[in-house]
């Protein structure tokens, strides 16, 4: 069967083909597949009331509900990129994004977890934001000002979308001080997802806890987006707590559960629960040892344990396929998603031998079209072959079976999320008190990595590590802010004056000694 071309008509096609079966469960009430193509439509002739118009951005920066899915199906019915946010970023971080992509609209909530994310921005220059929609209080407001789903303007809009219009706009972190808004098409998207899919074992009338953020693609389009393909029904988790999945797990009967470890660690953790209708997971962005995918065989019944690379360039690149033994889902990270290329390649990159390391090149339909208006950095990351240069290092055995052993970019991974040094450094430089920084990351039990600081004080400048913590703290998304700060009277640097950071590495194990 013919894949559908954009993700409002994979919406369309999943209500055609599954109709009244249970789509997304909420705490109050559950859609069905055509509800939820309903509810799409209705949001859809809402943008097009307030006069949002093909090409243009919409914002959201909420976590995981299913207003999230609604605004994101209705906007891109219509031709709009949606720009996700992460939800742990600061005002200014989350304002340099919307100035960026010039976000008409913004979605967001009033509070998450103690935070109210409109005051966030009170004190941000957006020209290009015209009304900020909140959907814990606005939402059926919003609504309320379109001619509803069947807007016969709808299918027109419909009509015009391709596989080429553009789905989102996702940021990552940036390896010289500024993130990046990674352009993706819907013809992207969707065959990618549905070759993931059927890697990893999604099927129909699986039912999917969704804890991974919408604002990553792995919430997003290994999420939802992938739900909507196999015909599962999505179960939106807003934040990861232990006694809440549960709940889920045991109240809904939930079959497909990805996530980091640190999830899985968690349930073993646990008290005892009914998991027994625990089917498949899926896990990756650390080291998974071989003992975590025993036991969550052995005491939570999976049946199928898989491991996955992928990133925001191009959102899945490999994966280990249902079936494959206990050492190699742990030992590595898959291979190829059918109709990608991947290697493992020389500077020059050339692919270089079986069980040889290299830098991890990709090539295929997931890689993105390229960085927004940043013609030079698109150019740098993907060759003129078409290769994207993941900046991985990796080693892949004689059947294509990946192995990431190094890091060629200047990043670590924290609670699965990439942290660049560089961006961070940028972020606590403007601190009045910090003359000079560097960061790395280094181990955690819990969180994979973590971020270790090195400040050199401004001349005069009175501070303590405790303060500083705090200060990053309010102002960078928590997983950035560093968890350890050394002051130092200098950063150690080479010739050239830059810094050496394999001494600040070994600094850190003798003070974690």
């Amino acid at each position: 069967m013919a894949l559908p071309p954009t993700i409002p008509h994979l919406a369309a096609e999943a209500a055609a083909r599954f109709g009244d079966r249970p789509a997304l469960l909420g705490d109050d009430e559950n859609w069905s597949f055509a509800e939820l193509w309903r509810r799409a439509r209705e949001a859809a002739s809402a943008f097009l009331a307030q006069g949002v118009v093909s090409g243009e951005r919409i914002a959201i920066w909420a976590p995981n509900r299913r207003e999230w899915i609604v605004a994101t199906i209705g906007a891109q019915t219509i031709g709009a990129a949606i720009v996700p946010l992460n939800t742990r970023l600061k005002g200014r971080e989350a304002g340099d994004i919307l100035r960026r992509t010039g976000a008409r609209l913004l979605f967001t909530v009033g509070d998450f977890l103690g935070v109210d994310y409109p005051t966030l921005l009170a004190d941000e220059a957006l020209p290009d934001l015209e009304r900020t929609i909140l959907f814990d209080r606005d939402w059926d407001a919003f609504l309320a000002q379109g001619a509803g789903a069947d807007d016969p303007r709808i299918a027109g809009a419909l009509a015009a979308l391709g596989p080429d219009t553009l789905s989102d706009i996702m940021f990552t972190s940036g390896t010289t001080g500024t993130p990046k808004g990674v352009l993706t098409t819907h013809g992207r998207i969707i065959p990618m997802f549905s070759a993931w899919g059927d890697a990893v074992g999604l099927c129909e009338g699986d039912i999917y806890l969704i804890v991974n953020p919408f604002f990553h693609s792995f919430g997003f389009k290994a999420g939802w987006v992938a739900a909507l393909i196999a015909g599962a029904t999505i179960v939106p988790m807003a934040t990861f707590d232990v006694a809440r999945m549960i709940e889920h797990i045991e109240r809904d009967r939930i079959s497909f559960l990805p996530g980091p470890p640190t999830i899985f660690q968690s349930l073993l953790a646990a008290r005892a629960f009914d998991s027994s209708s625990l089917r498949c997971a899926v896990t990756g962005a650390a080291t998974v040892p071989p003992i975590l995918i025993e036991r969550m065989q052995r005491e939570l019944g999976f049946q199928t344990v898989v491991t996955a690379y992928g990133m925001t360039e191009c959102s899945a690149i490999t994966s280990c396929r249902q079936g494959d033994p206990v050492e190699l889902v742990a030992s590595s990270c898959g291979k190829a998603l059918p109709g990608l290329e991947v290697k493992c390649a020389d500077d020059a990159g050339r692919e270089v031998a079986r069980g040889q390391e290299g830098e991890v090149l990709v090539r295929g339909y997931g890689v993105m079209l390229g960085y927004l208006a940043d013609a030079s950095a698109t150019a740098e990351a993907i060759d003129p072959d078409g290769w994207f240069h993941t900046g991985d290092v990796g080693v892949m055995d004689a059947g294509g079976y990946l192995r990431i052993t190094d890091r060629k970019k200047d990043m670590y991974i924290s609670g699965g999320f990439n942290c660049y040094p560089a961006e961070i450094e940028k972020l606590l430089s403007a601190h009045p008190a910090i003359g000079a920084v560097a960061v790395i990351g280094v181990p955690d039990e819990r969180m994979g990595e973590i971020g270790h600081a090195f400040v050199v004080p401004r001349p005069g400048a009175m501070v303590d590590s405790d303060t500083l913590i705090g200060w990053a703290r309010e102002n960078m998304a928590n997983y950035k802010a560093p968890r350890r700060i050394t002051l130092l009277d200098a950063l150690p640097l080479n010739a050239s004056g830059k810094v050496v950071k394999p001494e600040l590495r070994a600094m850190a194990e003798r003070g974690a000694r």
